[in-house]
């Protein structure tokens, strides 16, 4: 995927749904754990060095694996290259399986099936389609077909 520079730079300024003091470690082998401000917006992760404003790099956060390591620590890999691991450790326990229940949260899929699963409740409870006053409730990433389970 592309992006644009200066687009990014925008979004990492944005208000975050979690940000905090991490310590983390790239995939390269050698790498040593580094002090990084960590900051989730929608399914991006942006680091900084903690001294900085420009984020030092991002990961979109699609097709991708959060795991937890040790009690407080998680790596994320992506499907494609899952020996490619960026590691994170956090101050507790409770502070990792927040970060961890974030990030698995963040992806476009997670949101789209979440969105199927509340338009159905409602249209059971109501008897009408949330969507259809948008004009899209017939596109087809709003259909359940396609849906793994």
């Amino acid at each position: 995927m592309r992006y644009n520079e200066k687009e990014l730079q925008a979004l990492s300024r944005q208000p975050a749904e979690l940000a905090a003091e991490l310590g983390m470690r790239g995939p390269k082998k050698g790498s040593v754990v580094k002090r990084r401000l960590v900051k989730l917006v929608v399914n991006f992760l942006f680091y900084f060095r903690t001294d900085e404003a420009e984020p030092v790099g991002a990961l979109l956060l699609e097709h991708c694996r959060v795991t937890q390591e040790e009690p407080s620590g998680f790596s994320i890999s992506f499907i494609e290259d899952p020996e490619r691991k960026y590691y994170f450790e956090c101050y507790s326990e409770e502070q990792c399986q927040e970060w961890m229940g974030a990030l698995r949260r963040a992806s476009y899929e997670f949101m789209r099936r979440s969105l199927i699963f509340y338009r159905n409740e409602i249209q059971k409870m109501t008897g009408k389609d949330p969507l259809e006053q948008f004009g899209i409730s017939e596109e087809a990433r709003f259909q359940l077909s396609g849906l793994k389970a």
